[in-house]
């Protein structure tokens, strides 16, 4: 059976006996987790290794977890800081921010796939501009290259504990105040200044192997009426044929207020495949998910399949295992130790 289109979620800590037909459903492709899937390692490794276990070839598992404001499982998991605080100790010593990105990215990406976890959404490519509090200290810096060079580092170290980075929130969220979640964003800008500015990093990622790219939720006028996610100009025009991307392509999830422009969720889903979106996120909304499910016949052509496959997990030690190497040890006390800003609590099960 081919990974379908769709990415849901589930209720609770373990899967329950209605979704069991909506994990087999053919459309069904992933699965992103939250705070409340989570109780203990053995529990998530269970959860994880069960849902793989469901279909071959596997569907995805994926979850949101950053560092900082972003987190979804805590307690035997490192507690990581915000990328913006690699971004503050790049200002005092380039190399000393940089190591740390990359040995953050490693802890993080080593953690997650102890468990069996295939991927997380990260990193943020935004530029931390003191515009958008939803961004904030989510993006490595202010500066563009700044944001480049972290940016690649964190991604190194996450490849080298088997897991592919996802770039987030293409073409840039950081100029707008609006929060997508609650509200669609529109950011004025040119797209000339978009290109020297965003785009640059976008750019330089996709150059260093970046292996997906979430859009965001936001209207750039000057550029489409549609928001990035559901536009060819964007998705297609520039990020397939400009930027070159050949990788898979991630909606934000359709849940979101800034997504409400496309209409229901299964005129957003079809919004989103029409633009390039390779996978769809369907989060905190089972009967909107069920919905999606049903509504999308088009099997995913090969090149799609090709992508998403390229997103599973490659092997990696159990989390146990990791826990006895010194590495871990080395990097869990230095990287947990950090100083960091005050969490925002964002386990509300809210997609960013």
């Amino acid at each position: 059976m081919a990974l379908g289109p769709v990415m849901l979620d589930l209720r609770g800590s373990r899967i329950e006996a209605d979704e069991y037909e909506l994990l087999r459903h053919p459309a069904t492709g992933g699965v992103i987790l939250f705070a409340r899937n989570f109780e203990s390692v053995a529990q998530l490794e269970a959860l994880v290794h069960e849902i793989h276990d469901l279909r071959e070839p596997h569907l995805l598992v994926a979850v949101d977890h950053e560092g900082g404001r972003v987190q979804r499982f805590h307690g035997e998991f490192t507690r990581l800081p915000p990328c913006g605080l690699f971004g503050r100790v790049y200002d005092r010593g380039k190399e000393h921010g940089l190591a740390l990105a990359d040995r953050a990215g490693w802890l993080m990406a080593a953690e997650l796939r102890g468990v069996g976890i295939d991927f997380s959404f990260a990193p943020v490519l935004d530029i931390d501009k003191g515009v958008s509090e939803v961004i904030g200290d989510r993006a490595f810096h202010r500066d563009v290259d700044s944001v480049m060079q972290l940016a690649r580092r964190y991604m190194d170290g996450m490849l080298r504990a088997g897991m592919a980075a996802v770039g987030k929130h293409f073409p840039g969220h950081g100029s707008v105040a609006a929060d997508s979640h609650h509200e669609l964003p529109v950011d004025e800008r040119r797209f000339e200044d978009i290109l020297m500015e965003d785009l640059r990093v976008f750019r330089y990622l996709i150059d260093n192997h970046l292996a997906a790219i979430m859009p965001a939720h936001v209207v750039y006028p000057l550029v489409d009426d549609r928001p990035a996610g559901f536009s060819r100009v964007w998705l297609q025009d520039v990020l397939r044929e400009q930027l070159g991307f050949q990788g898979a392509i991630f909606s934000d999830d359709l849940g979101m207020s800034g997504a409400a422009v496309a209409g229901d969720m299964a005129a957003r889903a079809d919004a989103a495949l029409a633009a390039g979106c390779d996978m769809l996120l369907v989060c905190n909304n089972q009967a909107g998910a069920a919905a999606v499910l049903e509504h999308v016949k088009t099997a995913p052509p090969p090149a799609t399949q090709a992508r998403l496959m390229r997103m599973q997990g490659r092997r990696a030690p159990a989390l146990a295992e990791l826990q006895q190497l010194e590495q871990w040890r080395t990097l869990a006390a230095e990287i947990g130790t950090l100083d960091r800003t005050p969490e925002l609590d964002l386990d509300n099960d809210q997609l960013v």
